[in-house]
């Protein structure tokens, strides 16, 4: 697999800054902003919509959505739209890294991470497979 452990966890997501405090969003509130992100998603012609559950799993965040674009432009659309559904349905803060023309954008909602990707590059960075449940192991069978 590519890339190092901490480089995987260095792109997983971003880091908080110390100052900023804690405020956890509610679920009703969690499900309304996932129902947005995917509600544009799919409406941008987004490939192989995936949302995980970090809850209790990760720091920076409760929610990830992964989804693929096909072209710069479809993945920098799809940028943009969602960030502005997420504004006009009262989310504020949103941030956006790499929507300038790579192969690879997040979008920072708070306790929702969104990855936009083209194929090659989800194929690369394998979230899906780093943070999926299929990696959670029961209790029972740690240390056989």
């Amino acid at each position: 697999m590519p890339g190092t452990p901490r480089k995987k966890a260095s792109i997983a997501g971003p880091r908080r800054r110390k100052a900023e405090p804690e405020q956890k969003t509610a679920p009703a509130e969690l499900d309304r902003m996932q129902g947005i992100i995917c509600a544009s998603l799919e409406d941008d012609k987004a490939e192989d919509i995936l949302a995980i559950d970090l809850a209790g799993r990760a720091s920076f965040a409760d929610r990830m959505v992964l989804a693929t674009g096909l072209a710069d432009r479809q993945i920098s659309a799809m940028a943009t739209h969602l960030t502005e559904k997420l504004h006009e349905a009262g989310f504020k803060k949103i941030l956006t890294e790499g929507a300038n023309g790579t192969d690879w954008v997040l979008i920072d909602a708070g306790d929702i991470i969104v990855h936009l990707f083209k194929p090659e590059a989800r194929n690369l960075y394998a979230l899906e497979k780093m943070w999926g449940p299929d990696l959670d192991e029961p209790l029972g069978e740690a240390g056989g």
